[in-house]
């Protein structure tokens, strides 16, 4: 019996000895592999500088002027929140759901990670990764690994990066930065991506229902989706708030009970380039940055710059709204005026052409490039665009779906006119509104751009005027309306558009009622190659145009951007100011790293100036072709312009400066073979002019802008010729010149 009870305390002891010594190798081996990944035996750890400045993609913001978001470019729709500006709310559920010891850890809570094996053997599928190790796999460890060696090395990492992130960072930094990089769903990424795409709010007035939802989001962002799942996210939410309840952050049962049965109540909206506010303008800015980001050493769309811009929200706003406004208007006008017309829209065209012009358009098209990456023959590629399926299109009273074929929608497309619309502040040269179409998810083409340039018809008449006007040209001159000839260039003879000649008129008339024999009077006592001189001073690019006394008449394509830049210059003393769309850019940090200043140019004296705002005021007052402004849509403040239709009335322009805002709109149709048959209605005053006078009154009844109905400054040097066209022609007769 001795001998049993000797022999079991011997095994006993062996037994203990052997445990411990298979504890303590387990421990050694342990605390080597801990050791071997700290030296990067398993692959480099981040260092010091990379533990205090982790790269995370963020977004690019773009701003207005007055500090709306406007919209982002990026990968991973991502920006930064602080601390401060996260409703605490946000970091009680969190925390109560995720890490209830966080406060309290150093980055590992044993607590949690020894019960694991109690929670396995129960069924339970609990994880004990705190906030920190979530955060070191976020910024850090992204792949996925197969090996069970590997996901327990890429573990072992994450243990090592948390503890070190406690040591360089507080808890408000560390629950700030998970929070910034965690992945919402839905293209959203960091709590303000999420609060902007879920409920349209900013991280500081979520509720707290609100907040417990997008904290429930991250246990599986799409599961848990509350705008694909609701049912799932609201279950989830109450799961959230049940853990807030257990551990204090919600203090009555009462309140609890009241939560769990709201409803989740969304305004979900996923940021997309395609949507929101100045879309033509944003992929403008888009291109135009890309080069700069390129030879500056920054990513676009993850460097997290933050663009501010001239726009102003408000204005863009306006100027989208009247756009719209007009061209529903105008476009149910066009849809009348070519029903039951053979070969609609196209004006004077065969089938035969008109076939050409729709296989144009299917070259340029996403479907054709894919079919031609198929290796699709052209008959094949024709035959797939006439194959009818259910699709959404563009209309002005909202999307709608139709049975059609891929050639029936682009034949569709062509009916629509187009609008492009700039509006800048005239003394600081600053884009305040920029509209490139009607939609930009439909009609991506942008009709501001300084390369979409159409022909400008007579709105280019006034820099003829002006040449003439520095050269001490009165407006009350008289001359007569007949048909000039150019022998040095082969008898060139223009018409008026009336084809009425005869009498006597003075400059000022002829600019008024855009009479095309004065301009050419004009144009042939000062040459072509002064009037260059001048749009290129005034920012016009004349890299494509000759010499000719047609310019006269508008012959030039002219961008939207640069024909406003350039009337500004009368609005603006006489001075042009390059229009501006940024005002700077700053880094993630909030650096400024670049700024931008206009330039100017002084094109002409300013009493010269005043002479040619008072000829363009002519224009928008009594027999001017833009007096509707002052009849249909009661302006009373001084406001000079000019409209302008080029032939067959396929364009539509009007250009409109004031004291304040230098203002213009082009109006037509892609194909230039598409447009109004009538005059009347395709004229710019018709066409166009609506939509500046729509823009301007929102603007000037919208008191917070600052903007006031004012007038041109007189110049205090005396004007080089008179103004006062009875006083001009009494001098006239005195001197003999008048019979």
């Amino acid at each position: 019996m001795k001998k049993n009870a000797k022999k079991k305390k011997r095994n006993y002891k062996h037994f203990v000895k052997w445990f411990w010594a298979i504890i303590g190798f387990f421990f050694i081996l342990f605390n080597l592999f801990i050791l071997g990944i700290v030296m990067g035996v398993f692959g480099k750890l981040p260092d010091a500088h990379q533990l205090e400045n982790p790269d995370s993609p963020l977004a690019t913001e773009i701003y207005s002027s007055d500090g709306v978001l406007l919209g982002k470019f990026f990968n991973e729709n991502r920006s930064k929140v602080a601390y401060d500006e996260i409703n605490p709310l946000v970091f009680n559920a969190l925390i109560a759901t995720e890490d209830v010891r966080f406060k309290k850890h150093s980055g590992i809570d044993l607590r949690g990670t020894l019960s694991i094996p109690y929670y396995l053997i129960r069924g339970q599928n609990r994880g004990a990764s705190t906030i920190s190790q979530q955060l070191a796999k976020n910024l850090f460890h992204r792949k996925y690994f197969n090996t069970l060696f590997q996901k327990i090395v890429q573990k072992m990492k994450e243990w090592v990066i948390a503890v070190r992130l406690e040591r360089y960072y507080t808890k408000q930094e560390i629950i700030t930065m998970y929070l910034n990089t965690v992945d919402f769903g839905s293209q959203s990424w960091g709590l303000k991506a999420a609060s902007k795409t879920y409920f349209n709010k900013l991280p500081d007035s979520l509720n707290i229902q609100e907040a417990a939802t997008l904290v429930g989001v991250l246990k599986a962002v799409t599961r848990y989706n509350p705008y694909l799942n609701p049912e799932n996210s609201k279950s989830r939410r109450n799961v959230v708030l049940g853990q807030m309840y257990k551990y204090g952050f919600i203090k009555s049962q009462t309140e609890f009970d009241s939560l769990i049965d709201l409803p989740i109540k969304l305004d979900y909206k996923v940021e997309s380039h395609n949507r929101g506010l100045a879309r033509y303008f944003r992929e403008f800015l888009r291109m135009d940055l890309r080069e700069w980001c390129s030879e500056n050493g920054y990513d676009l769309y993850s460097s997290g710059l933050k663009i501010y811009t001239t726009i102003d929200s408000r204005m863009q706003t306006y100027a989208e709204e009247a756009t719209h406004e007009h061209m529903k208007s105008l476009q149910e006008s066009f849809f009348k005026h070519w029903k039951g017309r053979k070969n609609a829209p196209f004006s004077h065209l065969s089938e035969k052409e008109i076939e050409i012009i729709i296989h144009r358009a299917i070259k340029q098209t996403d479907r054709y490039r894919s079919l031609i990456a198929e290796g699709k023959s052209w008959e094949e590629i024709l035959e797939n665009f006439h194959i009818k399926r259910k699709m959404k299109v563009f209309s002005y009273d909202g999307d709608i779906e139709k049975e059609m074929s891929a050639w029936d929608s682009i034949h569709y497309y062509k009916y629509f006119l187009n609008p492009g619309f700039m509006a800048m502040d005239t003394r600081s040269g600053q884009i305040k509104a920029w509209v490139g179409g009607i939609d930009y998810r439909y009609f991506k083409y942008d009709h501001v751009n300084k390369k979409a340039k159409r022909q400008v018809g007579s709105t280019f008449k006034p820099f003829v005027y002006t040449v003439g006007i520095m050269e001490a040209y009165s407006p009350c001159r008289k001359v007569p309306n007949v048909q000039y000839v150019f022998p040095d260039f082969d008898n060139w003879k223009p018409k008026n558009s009336d084809n009425k000649y005869g009498g006597m008129m003075s400059l000022k008339e002829g600019m008024a009622r855009s009479v095309n024999c004065i301009t050419a009077f004009v144009m042939k006592e000062v040459g072509p190659e002064a009037v260059l001189k001048l749009i290129s001073n005034m920012g016009i690019d004349i890299s494509n145009m000759d010499p000719y006394p047609s310019l006269s008449l508008g012959t030039p394509d002219v961008s939207v951007f640069e024909m406003v830049g350039a009337f500004n210059t009368y609005g603006n003393n006489g001075t042009w100011v390059e229009p501006t769309f940024i005002t700077r850019i700053e880094d993630k940090n909030g650096n400024t790293i670049k700024e931008y200043v206009a330039r100017e140019v002084e094109v002409l004296k300013n009493t010269y100036n005043y002479v040619m705002l008072d000829m363009l005021q002519a224009v928008t007052r009594g027999y001017g072709t833009g007096v509707r402004l002052r009849y249909r849509y009661n302006f009373t403040n001084q406001i000079g312009g000019k409209t302008g239709t080029t032939q067959n009335n396929s364009d539509g322009w009007f250009i409109g400066t004031t004291p304040e805002i230098t203002a213009g709109c082009w109006v037509g149709a892609e194909d230039r073979s598409v447009h109004f048959r009538r005059t009347d209605l395709g004229q710019g005053a018709s066409m166009a002019l609506p939509v500046w006078a729509l823009f301007m009154q929102k603007t000037y009844a919208d008191s917070t802008l600052g903007y006031k109905k004012s007038d041109f400054d007189i110049p205090e040097e005396e004007l080089p010729v008179e103004l006062d066209c009875s006083k001009y022609e009494q001098e006239e007769e005195f001197n003999g010149l008048v019979e």
